[in-house]
Order: structure tokens, then C-alpha cells, then sequence
């Protein structure tokens, strides 16, 4: 069985830092693209950033650049976001992500390509 499972979000003031974790189980961690998507109440979707680090493929959104770092270990099959200097803008519930097919790169990162999803974790930055 396919699962990731977020942790690290929660509320911080603007400024602040978070990690957010991505825990994964049950296929090929370092086959597949893995990232990072947000979705702000009242939004669509928005991919933040990916990496499939046995490439050296990756991609962060203009939005999060030079503030949001993507990092994972395949040997633990985790996929971590470390995000600095915060802003409310950045308020979203955030959901770790692994994209079909095996071999995928992080090429055009977009939801419509993900094969699976975690259940998302809570990211609030107050002014």
C-alpha cells in the first residue's frame, strides 16, 4: 500500500520558519518525482516545488524561491520542505506528492500528473 504522510505544519508568525516532513512507504521512493503542492482557501492547487534527487531533477516555484528549500533521503524515503521567512501568502494546506509514471522528472511539476497524495497538513503564518 501506497502512503506518504505529511508532518511539521502549524502556525508561526510571519518571519518565521517551518519543516515540513513527508514519510513514505509501499514503492520505489527514488523512481519517482516527489514534491510538494499548496492550496489556499478559495484556490486551486499550486505546485511549490519537487525533486528526485537520483537525477538531479528539480524545480521550486517563483513564488517560494530563495525562501523554501526541497531536500530528501532515499535511503529513508522522506522528502523534507524547509520554509524561511514566511508570509501570510504562504497559508495553505500543504500536501506532499509523488508523480506517475516511474522514471518522471520534475519537468512541468502540475497535479495533473501525480499518482498519489498525502492527506495534507495545515501551514497558517499570521501577520
Amino acid at each position: 500500500e501506497v502512503q506518504l504522510v505529511e508532518s511539521g505544519g502549524g502556525l508561526v508568525q510571519a518571519g518565521g520558519s517551518l519543516r515540513l516532513s513527508c514519510a513514505t512507504s509501499g514503492f520505489s521512493f527514488d523512481d519517482y518525482a516527489m514534491g510538494w503542492f499548496r492550496q489556499a482557501p478559495g484556490k486551486g492547487r499550486e505546485g511549490v516545488s519537487c525533486i528526485r534527487s537520483t537525477i538531479g531533477s528539480t524545480y521550486t516555484a517563483d513564488s517560494v524561491k530563495g525562501r523554501f528549500a526541497i531536500s530528501a533521503d532515499n535511503a529513508k524515503k522522506t522528502v523534507w520542505l524547509q520554509m524561511d521567512n514566511l508570509k501570510p501568502e504562504d497559508t495553505a494546506v500543504y500536501y506532499c506528492a509523488a508523480r506517475s509514471p516511474v522514471g518522471s522528472t520534475c519537468t512541468a511539476w502540475g497535479d495533473h500528473l501525480v499518482g498519489s497524495w498525502g492527506q495534507g497538513t495545515q501551514v497558517t503564518v499570521s501577520a
